[in-house]
């Protein structure tokens, strides 16, 4: 007659399996509400204040994920079940992965000042004309901001103007053609110069700039400021866009 063995009983019972199924439906739920925070409010599905809180809520839950893989991955190898173990340690990895950029922002907001309008010219800012309206209705100023100057002087030393030995109508081109490059929507263009908006990827934010011409006998200088709609800090945001776009400028002029 055949005889039946026993199925062996697995160390730890079902807890491992459970732990680590557990621990990723934690890790998913915390990446749908961190990942989608941005886009359901940039798609106003959310206002930004809801969407901030689905986004703190979703980096607190993927710290409970880490905290649980992290007992998944001891008490899963403690019962040498191997599976559950590379599951908590896999949830661990990706975690940090996903608290990397949120790290990097709380550093960045740590290392710059507190302003959300940059500019080449502190002394004269290009004004902006055609989007004055659009930033009435917005939080922040239509006008340069009093006592950023001293603040973006010390952080942003390297943030000038750029001076070109070109015609003026080669300059204009050269200016509108970056803008588009970058992905901006031109709002109004004139030979002086023009105004556009700039939209972040994630959040959608919206952030205005004006590019001001001035011709002067070394050649044509130009102008940026880049303004933030909202916020108070942008987390060096405009600054970067103003150089990464007078690099682009100096390309597009050379060319």
């Amino acid at each position: 007659m055949p005889t039946f063995r026993p199925r062996r009983r697995q160390r730890g019972g079902p807890w491992p399996a459970l732990l680590a199924w557990l621990t990723l439906l934690l890790l998913i739920a915390a990446a749908l509400m961190m990942g989608g925070a941005g886009p359901a409010h940039r798609l106003e599905l959310l206002p930004l204040g809801s969407a901030f809180d689905l986004l703190r809520l979703g980096a607190y839950l993927a710290l409970a994920a880490a905290a649980l893989g992290l007992v998944t991955l001891i008490v899963a190898s403690l019962c040498r079940r191997w599976r559950p173990a590379l599951a908590g340690g896999l949830v661990l990895v990706a975690v940090a992965a996903m608290m990397a950029v949120p790290w990097q922002l709380m550093q960045r907001a740590q290392e710059v000042p507190p302003i959300h309008d940059i500019t080449t010219d502190l002394e004269d800012p290009p004004p902006f004309v055609a989007l004055a309206e659009t930033r009435e209705a917005a939080p922040n100023a239509v006008g340069y901001p009093e006592g950023f100057a001293d603040q973006q002087r010390a952080a942003y030393p390297e943030i000038q103007p750029l001076l070109l030995d070109l015609p003026p109508a080669r300059v204009l081109s050269a200016v509108e053609a970056a803008a588009l490059d970058q992905g901006w929507e031109i709002v109004a263009l004139s030979e002086t110069g023009l105004e556009a908006t700039a939209t972040t990827f994630w959040f959608g934010f919206r952030d205005d700039v004006a590019i001001r011409l001035t011709q002067t006998e070394e050649g044509v200088r130009v102008d940026v400021r880049s303004a933030s709609r909202q916020g108070r800090s942008d987390l060096g945001t405009n600054a970067a866009r103003i150089r990464t776009y007078l690099e682009a400028l100096q390309r597009r002029a050379e060319g």
